[in-house]
């Protein structure tokens, strides 16, 4: 009775608890971690010889026995070249291998389309002029991969400063061209037209260029002898990578693993997003957050300071308490909801009807937008500020305030320079919850202006620079999207465990950021309440 009654059983109950649920996220990061930070490595292709059939070659994935054959295996391999054998995986029974080998001249081409390309160079072609054959026809590729390199950047270069300068010049002009339209102003309307016709003339040129330039991208091309003895020609430019993992060094191997990660972060995404980069999901989700953010802890510290510091106590306070309580535990999806109907279509509306109405029937704010999302989300996480607010608020003694009163403060004097600053630690880890719990919800966001792909960045160039009615990526909807609508779901896996894991990492670095300003905010204003 004594050992119950002095409660060690209860201490090793709550230590036991707290250790199972360290052990379970840190099995979670650490599979995340492994899965997403080995994405990149090239791995070695391995050429196996079958008993029936042709060779084959890929990237060894998985080991399983086979469940009708006991005490025998079957391999996984990732075999790539989907537009030949329709399929990205094949699993071969290990008893009908004959031979395995590690080809050192075996090459993985990454595409632009239709995933990677395993096989041997055979030729490169200019057209139809052979240009190199056997031993010397890896170095000149690489030479031509720089060429081809060169004019993408130029054609990126066309394609994202000039065109792009006239498109939204053309789209400017046709709003105006709508107004004076409604206004009847002829002469308006005919020197309009005289600008629009001078912008196309400009822009066939510019479009000639372009063609031009892609013309020149085609005249090369690589001749691919696959692992069964099939040839196919594939244009130099539609490789984004080419390697040969069986024949690099390590060093050679960290290069290339350092450069698809670059790629992953600082490029856009390819084939339905289930290959290249996740720079737009990125930049949307970090300047959602900070929307958000910027929405909701400014509204959230203000309310809970009425609350606490202003407010008559009594039943009408303690039920909007209770309210606030209940808010913090609706399901997000209530609030996409209320987003979807107050925020675009209400508000956004409304503004399409008084500024834009040039536009209509097209909507510009009264459809999904990055700002809609962001306010959204700050309802969401409102009710989490306002409660981590009044704890820290009543945190601080009553004899500071007294205090300050006795010195001649007035009652804002008092909250502004003595209650606020002793508040903030507890302000601030309220704002880190709700950042967290924003960062990661996505089912307000499908409803309120998250999309698969968005062609724009919400910042640009042309004013008002921020086109915060745009739509938006996010890497919270990327990893759905990739990992459950994707078509080809299994080669899109490890797409999947790299977004979760930056995703991770975001979050995990604007929370440390949060309490690193929070621990010096609680070493400078340290009271008895600490």
């Amino acid at each position: 009775m004594k050992f119950w009654r002095q409660g060690d059983p209860f201490i090793w109950l709550t230590g036991g608890a707290l250790a199972l649920c360290l052990a379970m996220i840190a099995g979670l990061v650490g599979i995340i971690t492994y899965y997403g930070a080995g994405a990149f490595w090239p791995q070695d292709l391995t050429l196996l010889s079958l008993k029936d059939g042709p060779p084959i070659m890929g990237k060894l994935v998985d080991r399983q026995p086979i469940p009708s054959a006991p005490g025998h295996y079957r391999v996984q391999l990732k075999v790539g070249n989907r537009d030949v054998y329709g399929q990205d995986f094949r699993w071969v029974d290990e008893y009908a291998i004959v031979g395995r080998e590690t080809p050192a001249a075996a090459v993985v081409f990454e595409r632009v389309e239709w995933g990677d390309m395993h096989g041997f160079i055979a030729a490169l072609y200019e057209e139809d002029r052979l240009l190199a054959k056997g031993e010397g026809s890896w170095d000149t590729l690489q030479g031509l991969m720089a060429q081809v390199g060169e004019l993408a950047e130029r054609i990126h270069a066309l394609e994202r400063g000039e065109i792009r300068v006239l498109n939204h010049a053309l789209e400017e002009l046709r709003r105006q061209t709508r107004r004076w339209q409604r206004e009847q102003n002829d002469a308006q309307l005919a020197a309009s037209e005289v600008r629009r016709q001078a912008l196309w003339d400009e822009y066939e040129v510019l479009s000639q260029r372009l063609d031009e330039l892609r013309a020149q991208q085609q005249h090369w091309q690589v001749e691919v002898a696959l692992a069964g003895g099939e040839r196919r020609r594939v244009a130099v430019a539609a490789i984004v990578r080419a390697y040969r993992p069986n024949f690099m060094g390590t060093g050679a191997k960290v290069q290339t693993y350092l450069s698809k990660g670059w790629e992953f972060v600082a490029g856009e995404p390819r084939e339905s997003n289930t290959e290249g980069g996740i720079f737009p999901a990125i930049f949307g989700t970090v300047m959602m957050v900070m929307l958000m953010s910027l929405a909701a802890v400014p509204f959230g510290v203000l309310a809970a300071l009425y609350l606490r510091e202003y407010a008559r106590q009594g039943f009408v306070v303690r039920l909007v308490r209770v309210a606030v309580n209940n808010l913090a535990g609706v399901p997000s999806i209530v609030f996409g909801m209320f987003g979807l109907g107050f925020f675009v279509y209400g508000i956004g509306g409304s503004i399409d009807q008084l500024f834009y109405a040039d536009t209509l029937p097209a909507p510009t704010y009264g459809t999904g937008g990055i700002l809609w999302a962001s306010l959204t989300l700050a309802l969401l996480t409102v009710p989490v500020v306002i409660v981590a607010t009044e704890e820290g608020l009543a945190a601080v003694p009553r004899e500071i305030r007294e205090g300050a009163l006795a010195l001649g403060s007035t009652q804002f004097q008092m909250i502004w320079r003595v209650v606020l600053p002793s508040a903030l630690p507890g302000i601030l880890t309220g704002v880190i919850l709700a950042t967290a719990r924003g960062a990661g919800e996505v089912a307000p966001l499908m409803i309120t202006g998250v999309v698969k792909l968005a062609p724009d960045l919400p910042l640009d160039a042309f004013a008002p620079f921020f086109h915060l009615e745009r739509k938006f990526m996010h890497l919270g909807f990327h990893i759905y999207d990739v990992g459950f609508q994707s078509p080809n779901v299994e080669a899109a896996r490890p797409m999947v465990y790299t977004t979760a894991l930056l995703l991770l990492a975001i979050v995990l670095l604007l929370n440390l950021t949060a309490i690193v300003v929070r621990n010096k905010l609680r070493r400078k204003y340290a009271t008895a309440a600490f």
